[in-house]
């Protein structure tokens, strides 16, 4: 299995990143996911614009290779490589760059660190069956909105929900829902289906802006509103979105059934046209 670092293919046994990187230091850098559909990078250029937006927020100055169509060659090439040929995930990370250990910036014109790796992807059959959720006090920074590599709370809330069966735990602030370790979080609550407001305390998901658009063709209510935590027993659906999630419909949270127990009609919908959109066939047996 080949990577791409710093402008060279190498096997994956053999790439080499400096201890000094800012980003093993101290997660000084960004990351971005695509999905991957025989060959193709789904909803391309949002997922290049949100790792733009973060590369701007944190200053970094990426290298040519960070463009567009550079990522996408690169991605042909790491995806040929692997013969993966079906479906895929496409992984970038961009670090400030290797530098003497300062809290300031490095000095300018030190280059930054470019990784991406292809991998193999078998979507969960939780998709069609429903999963289980737990909640987790949400105490990361408030710049949520920012697809850093800062991911510690997130690892220490989904191992937590592993721990106690579950698939993915969803972070409460101040009594409400934000989002889930890496997905967004939607209800439908009197007819409407809501999720919380695209602001700092959430990461602005691709899947989640692609399923408010594809609810609306439907002709559902969307309210970008928060769900709060006392709302959650008036919830007829609870599911998750994300780049590998797809649409997951959520049965329970913390051992509280949501709805009737099991997946509800918006969110099998919602999935069937996220599928079309990516070209991927929905077979009649996973429709339960």
């Amino acid at each position: 299995m080949l990577v791409f670092l710093n402008g060279q293919y190498v096997p994956v046994g053999e790439a080499r990143i400096s201890a000094l990187d800012r980003g093993f230091i101290f997660g000084d850098g960004v990351y971005e996911v695509w999905r991957v559909v025989r060959g193709r990078l789904f909803e391309a250029a949002r997922h290049q614009a949100r790792l733009e937006r973060g590369l701007r927020e944190l200053r970094i100055t990426p290298s040519a290779d960070c463009s567009l169509e550079r990522i996408t060659a690169i991605g042909e090439r790491l995806l040929s490589e692997a013969s993966l040929d079906d479906e895929a995930t496409l992984y970038v990370e961009i670090t400030r760059g290797a530098a003497a250990r300062t809290h300031y910036f490095p000095i300018v014109g030190t280059p930054a660190t470019m990784l991406v790796m292809a991998g193999d992807f078998t979507p969960s059959a939780s998709r069609f069956s429903g999963t289980k959720v737990i909640t987790q006090a949400d105490i990361r920074w408030l710049r949520c909105d920012v697809k850093t590599v800062q991911l510690l709370p997130n690892v220490l809330a989904r191992q937590a929900a592993t721990e106690a069966g579950a698939s993915e735990a969803i972070f409460v602030r101040d009594r409400v829902i934000t989002e889930g370790t890496h997905t967004t979080v939607f209800a439908v609550i009197d007819g409407v289906l809501r999720t919380h407001p695209a602001n700092q305390l959430v990461l602005p998901g691709v899947t989640r802006d692609v399923v408010i658009e594809l609810a609306r063709e439907l002709g559902t209510t969307v309210r970008e509103q928060a769900i709060a935590v006392d709302d959650l027993p008036r919830a007829t659906e609870l599911f998750l979105t994300g780049t590998t999630t797809d649409v997951t419909p959520v049965t329970s949270v913390d051992g509280r059934v949501i709805g009737k127990g099991s997946p509800g009609p918006t969110a099998r919908v919602l999935l069937e046209r996220l599928l079309e959109r990516m070209g991927i066939p929905v077979m009649a047996t996973t429709r339960g």
